[in-house]
């Protein structure tokens, strides 16, 4: 591990730290003179999940008092609230707000300003959009009405709390849009910030970037009073490690990453923003053994050298099928998941200048590793990290079997390394660079939601933690890390590899409390 965890001269009670000498002078915070409502501190805090998801019966939650007073307490300033939209319209109809329901929010507003504690207002579930399950019936990026009701909601609150100032509460529009052009993105974004901007031209706005945060919307350079906001979940086979809601390899995650390894996952034609072929240029002659892990079937996978098709495997993944672990029935995708413990193998009596390895039809599925065997017994083993994002390094080049290094990213640039910490280096490349215009253009940037599922060694999770944080801080950018208790936050994560501190009822996970603290 990377870090030294003892903190000096930590100081308790202070509702915020100022961003004075953590910002970059590049970030503008409102400190430094700007005017448009951006903090004059750099947000550190977490999200708080009282009305994130309205299951079937469920009624809002109240905010606890004792999550503001233990942030302050730390040190901490920041608290978003990512919030599902059903849980204030009356029976179903979209277009009608219960007064009632909106009151637990106001309630986290007061004890945001009594503890200097800023909240910012998410609507995590919008009229016409979520990542959650079950999707909305009508899309937000198409059609005309969810964006009429989808501003209606947010002129609402704009009307309810004009008045508060930016200092105490900011809109943060909707959670993670999906890979949309900004052709289909810009217009909505400028719709919403209309209608808040109609009832309170002041109010700070933030929204996520495109991809899931993973990139920023370049049309909203410029629009003043409004922010972006990026993610730290990358990569997925270290946040989502075991997660429940996604299916995840059994192999161990580790850290660092090397920049050149194959990472991602081989999808069908309807997933086409992670959806690339997995290539191998410059085979030799050699028998080449497929293994797999998790897969949404049926699936149908293609192995193709120099165009030609030399093997073609189906994956159906059934309960208690031979071959087949784990295997679930998922109503809301009507598909079966499971993972696939046999190999696909054939022979390459020629070689392949390029091997090429694809779904063809159905879903997705995890390929595990390709292992490459020669004539004499000899081997190369190309492994897969899988990940939840779009393809990274699925071009490789064999570099023959004696090579120390057998397989080499073709995508791969050479430059010099910005970071001497390889961990930092990748995170820097994936989730850092994409936004480092934005932030040279003096857009206010933060990062909304990271985090690391409780399945993960703690070990490794700290050391995430660090590498993110440090980079962030060094731009001056805000976070909140998903959440502040529960499975990802600092109180009751249920981790078996943690030495809990009790805390007002609370199991507290002193060191990642504290790593928090230091930046």
């Amino acid at each position: 591990m990377k870090r030294n965890l003892f903190l000096a001269g930590m100081v308790f009670g202070i509702a915020c730290a100022v961003c004075a000498g953590d910002a970059a002078p590049r970030c503008r915070y409102a400190g430094d003179g700007s005017d448009d409502g951006r903090p004059s501190v750099r947000w550190r805090g977490f999200n708080l999940l009282e009305m994130f998801i309205k299951g079937k019966n469920a009624k809002p939650r109240e905010f606890r008092e004792s999550d503001f007073r233990m942030m302050h307490g730390w040190g901490f300033n920041f608290a978003r609230l990512p919030m599902d939209y059903r849980f204030w319209i009356v029976d179903g109809d979209w277009e009608k707000i219960d007064e009632s329901a909106v009151a637990y929010i106001d309630r986290a507003i007061a004890l945001g300003r009594k503890w200097g504690v800023h909240v910012q207002v998410c609507m995590h579930r919008c009229p016409g959009y979520t990542v959650a399950r079950p999707r909305e019936e009508r899309d937000l990026f198409t059609d005309p009405e969810a964006q009429r009701v989808c501003a209606l909601h947010w002129a609402y609150f704009a009307k309810r709390w004009k008045g508060i100032p930016n200092e105490a509460l900011s809109f943060n529009l909707f959670n993670e849009p999906p890979d949309v052009s900004e052709e289909k993105y810009a217009p909505v974004v400028k719709l919403l910030v209309d209608a808040i901007r109609r009832e309170d031209p002041t109010r700070f706005i933030v929204l996520d970037g495109i991809a899931w945060g993973r990139r920023p919307l370049k049309a909203a350079y410029g629009m003043k009073g409004v922010g972006q906001a990026t993610r730290g979940y990358e990569p997925m086979s270290v946040s989502h490690y075991l997660a429940p809601w996604v299916g995840t390899p059994s192999a161990k995650p580790v850290w660092p990453l090397s920049l050149d390894a194959p990472a991602g996952i081989l999808a069908g034609r309807g997933k086409p923003e992670l959806r690339a072929p997995l290539e191998v240029s410059n085979v030799p002659p050699c028998r080449v053994s497929a293994r797999w892990d998790r897969v949404s079937g049926p699936v149908k996978v293609r192995f193709t050298a120099d165009g030609k098709t030399v093997a073609e495997s189906v994956f159906d993944p059934k309960p208690g099928a031979p071959g087949w672990n784990g295997v679930k029935y998922y109503p809301e995708w009507k598909i079966h998941q499971g993972s696939y413990t046999g190999v696909t193998a054939f022979d390459l009596p020629q070689g392949a200048r390029r091997l090429a390895t694809e779904v063809v039809s159905g879903d997705w599925i995890d390929i595990a590793s390709l292992t490459f065997t020669a004539s004499d017994g000899r081997t190369a083993e190309l492994n897969v990290r899988k990940d939840w994002a779009p393809p990274q390094n699925f071009r490789q080049v064999f570099a023959g079997f004696g090579a120390q290094v057998p397989f080499v990213s073709a995508d791969a640039t050479a430059r010099p390394r910005r970071y001497a910490d390889a961990g930092r280096e990748y995170l820097y490349r994936r989730m850092i660079e994409p936004w480092e215009e934005a932030i040279a253009n003096g857009t206010f940037v933060m990062a909304g939601e990271f985090g690391v599922w409780k399945m993960t060694p703690h070990d490794i999770v700290l050391d995430v933690f660090e590498d993110y944080l440090a980079l962030w801080k060094e731009r001056g950018m805000g976070w909140a890390l998903w959440n502040l208790r529960g499975s990802i936050g600092i109180l009751d994560s249920e981790r078996e590899d943690v030495e809990y501190e009790e805390f007002e009822g609370h199991k507290l996970d002193r060191k990642m409390l504290e790593l928090l603290q230091r930046y």
